[in-house]
């Protein structure tokens, strides 16, 4: 199958890698080079899990499963495969999120340093709920075979609004926590006089902006949304593969055990709710 506009999709993928990789590399470099490194040992190192862990992982972890369907070359794999790639994914991103955020309040603790004072906390921890909540829902609506398609179908739409949104609002509490963060810990020279780690941490911040926006919009491009398993299906029957850009699946069967049901009317109609929206 062609996907529209294929140049572009892997244009755009491909600088979404570059910049996400950077972001990486770069708080990694601002925790071992400008910081103390990284420990568990209630210290300055063991905070810098904060941001190195919410970037690696509630950033740049969560951004792979929101594009995962949006990959050509998974489109060959089942869709009960790719429900457990984006809910793994998810669930690891999360994960770090949680031991990020138990590293901040360990060193807080140790260092008698109030918790839960500013805006930043105040949004991270109300975003850190809703993503769980967001993964409860998921997993109970779309990878549990009992679940009515009636429900899944009437909640995809506020399952992908609510990602997109929480995605969103995990890279504004981000910039909120590096800038908290350098005016605190800036103060000889001052974060205002633009000291080298300032300018250095504020370009970390751009790359979070890029990558965020890239990653947008390859999630709510129509265009490059994966078909329906019928559209797959009927394409391999008829033998397409005209071109490089096609895809090569084989769906001999539509059971990926999602509806757990027989084949037949039932699981066509299934199939097209579970797929309006991946």
């Amino acid at each position: 199958m062609t996907m529209e506009n294929y140049k572009l999709f892997l244009f755009t993928l491909s600088s979404a890698c570059v910049v996400g990789i950077l972001a990486i590399i770069f708080v990694l470099r601002w925790v071992l080079h400008f910081q103390p490194g990284l420990g568990w040992d209630g210290g300055l190192a063991e905070f810098n899990w904060h941001p190195v862990l919410n970037v690696c992982g509630f950033i740049i972890l969560q951004a792979l499963a929101i594009i995962v369907y949006r990959l050509p070359w998974s489109w060959k794999r089942s869709k009960l495969t790719m429900k457990i790639i984006h809910a793994s994914l998810n669930l690891v991103a999360y994960i770090f999120a949680v031991v990020a955020t138990v590293a901040v309040f360990d060193y807080h603790n140790l260092s008698k340093i109030p918790n839960m004072y500013s805006l930043h906390s105040w949004i991270g921890m109300v975003t850190l709920i809703l993503y769980c909540l967001q993964l409860v829902l998921g997993f109970g609506l779309y990878l549990m075979p009992s679940t009515p398609i009636s429900w899944r179908a009437a909640f995809m739409p506020i399952h992908v609004y609510s990602g997109l949104l929480l995605f969103t609002s995990v890279i504004a509490v981000a910039l909120m926590g590096i800038t908290e963060k350098l005016i605190f810990s800036l103060t000889n020279p001052k974060y205002n006089s633009s000291p080298p780690e300032a300018i250095f941490v504020n370009i970390l911040g751009l790359f979070l902006v890029v990558f965020g926006a890239l990653i947008l919009w390859i999630a709510t491009r129509q265009s490059w949304k994966r078909p329906s398993e019928q559209t797959l299906h009927s394409l391999n029957s008829k033998g397409g593969d005209e071109d490089g850009t096609r895809v090569s699946t084989v769906l001999s069967q539509l059971s990926d055990g999602t509806e757990g049901e027989a084949v037949g009317e039932t699981r066509k109609r299934n199939n097209k709710l579970d797929d309006r929206v991946n």
